[in-house]
């Protein structure tokens, strides 16, 4: 599988330009999965619900499976955060998987960024940002593309994994 990722400080528009690529790597019949990093405790079932009790009672996973999807919970408790390479594993084979997040693992990044909330650019520190998607003209030794040209981005992506 190929690896791309959208990395950004917060407020950046990095799930905005995620959820474009999606739709536009897709629409050119390519298979796309997806990784999301979060910062915080996140719950996919509600409490109360079975699945949600079963985790409660102590299961070290849940698959919850309908005829439209399913969802596989593991509960780490004690265990360390799993490594990106450890969560792409657990992935059935695409042509691209697209991360969100992860900015300090070593696939290549396009890094999305608005000018407003005044951060630094990551991509003067970090090699493996290859491009910026930007809301502002900037200088740069990397290509600089407008944050809601998802189709030139989407090019240049596909360009670098070679599809």
């Amino acid at each position: 599988m190929k690896l791309y990722g959208v990395v950004g400080w917060k407020n950046a528009g990095k799930t905005g330009l995620m959820e474009r690529l999606v739709t536009e790597i897709t629409g050119r019949g390519f298979s796309v999965s997806t990784v999301k990093h979060a910062h915080h405790v996140f719950d996919v079932d509600h409490k109360g619900k079975d699945s949600y009790r079963h985790r409660q009672a102590g299961a070290k996973e849940v698959l919850l499976a309908s005829r439209k999807r399913f969802a596989l919970m593991h509960e780490l408790r004690d265990e360390d955060e799993p490594t990106l390479e450890h969560l792409l594993s657990k992935l059935a084979p695409v042509d691209l998987v697209l991360i969100e997040g992860y900015k300090r693992d070593a696939h290549p990044k396009v890094e999305a960024f608005r000018a407003e909330p005044g951060n630094p650019l990551i991509a003067e520190t970090d090699p493996t940002v290859t491009a910026i998607a930007s809301d502002t003209a900037l200088q740069s030794d990397r290509p600089v593309f407008d944050l809601n040209d998802t189709a030139a981005i989407a090019d240049f992506i596909l360009a670098e994994v070679g599809l």
